[in-house]
């Protein structure tokens, strides 16, 4: 049973705005519902320009986070696009490998990177949902499907499977005080769709969101970070893909098509789909660009045999579940389920 939960902006510091100050309070009163204790870690709400500018206080976050022994869970407040900045911080004196303990981490989008940087020191993590992303949801409360996978996190510190949700959620336009109490505009959904390859099949899942991975490759955001995820090897190597399970979502960027194919083919080009036993598809936000980047997928991949699951409820899409990182999966898209091993 999780009782104390650390707050961390790695990525982008926007909880210490005041134009979300009335989310983060809806936020803060949830937890201590559901009887945790939250802590702020220190520099989480300095703002966007003081965090954006301070990459060594982020690191230092998170690694008092992993120290304090009172910590039970760290939970990312949003993403944002460079916390990969936080890698001399945390690598070059092994800084994050002698600090890391046991401690349920939790985060999406941004986060891919954090968590490319745990594994890199043999953490297992939990991808797919945030403190304001989910948590602070402006609704009468959390989404039920989301906030079922984020209670199981808290009272099990595991995830036991993953199901479809039968609805999805547009994305608010609007994040004002008008919004409290507002229902976000549903559509019913039609569960885990295999686009080829096998129904069932096994492994660890690792990945996150392709605009973060596709970043490691590509200088397009950031001249140096490809540089950096380099020198301090973040993206994993080809054979340490053998036998995971590749996750992919996009963001709410919404990325093109001749992007998404280049962030695809610099997968394959690292020789990830060579390696994989299959690969899970996060549901597009508002379903835009679904059929395009599933033709995108069959193209560039080109083997029938790989199996591609989608829209799977997982990353910016709403609602969303929380899959388990460096736990035995296996999927069965007959069954509609995804189950991890105790």
């Amino acid at each position: 049973m999780i009782q104390t939960i650390a707050i961390v902006s790695l990525s982008a510091g926007t909880i210490g705005e005041d134009f979300v100050k009335h989310e983060v309070e809806i936020g803060i009163q949830r937890l201590k519902d559901l009887g945790l204790t939250v802590r702020f870690m220190p520099h989480a709400l300095e703002g966007i320009e003081y965090v954006k500018n301070h990459p060594a206080e982020r690191a230092a976050d998170l690694i008092q986070a992993f120290q304090d022994q009172d910590i039970d869970m760290i939970l990312c407040a949003i993403g944002g696009d460079d916390t990969y900045r936080l890698l001399p911080y945390l690598f070059e004196h092994n800084e994050l490998a002698t600090a890391v303990s046991n401690k349920i981490f939790l985060g999406f989008s941004d986060t891919t990177i954090n968590h490319f940087m745990l594994h890199k020191v043999g953490l297992q993590t939990f991808y797919g949902q945030s403190f304001l992303a989910d948590v602070c949801e402006l609704g009468k409360d959390m989404l039920p499907y989301t906030r079922t996978y984020f209670e199981e996190l808290i009272a099990t510190g595991t995830i036991k499977e993953i199901r479809p949700s039968p609805i999805w959620y547009e994305e608010r336009t609007s994040f004002g005080t008008d919004q409290i109490g507002t229902p976000l505009k549903s559509h019913p959904d039609h569960g885990f769709e295999l686009l080829q390859g096998s129904p069932v099949f096994s492994g660890e899942i690792l990945g996150g969101c392709i605009d973060s991975i596709y970043d490691c490759f590509s200088s397009d955001r950031y001249a140096d970070m490809p540089l950096l995820c380099r020198k301090y090897e973040l993206f994993p190597q080809r054979e340490e893909w053998a036998g995971k399970i590749l996750l992919l979502e996009s963001s709410e960027e919404k990325m093109p098509p001749p992007t998404y194919r280049k962030a695809i083919e610099a997968l394959k080009e690292a020789g990830v789909f060579h390696m994989v036993s299959g690969v899970l598809i996060g549901k597009p936000m508002d379903e835009t660009y679904a059929q395009e980047y599933k033709q995108i997928l069959v193209d560039v991949i080109a083997d029938p045999n790989l199996p591609i699951v989608c829209n799977i409820n997982i990353g910016h899409a709403q609602p969303r579940c929380i899959l388990p990182f460096g736990v035995h999966a296996v999927v069965d898209t007959n069954k509609q389920v995804i189950c991890f091993e105790p």
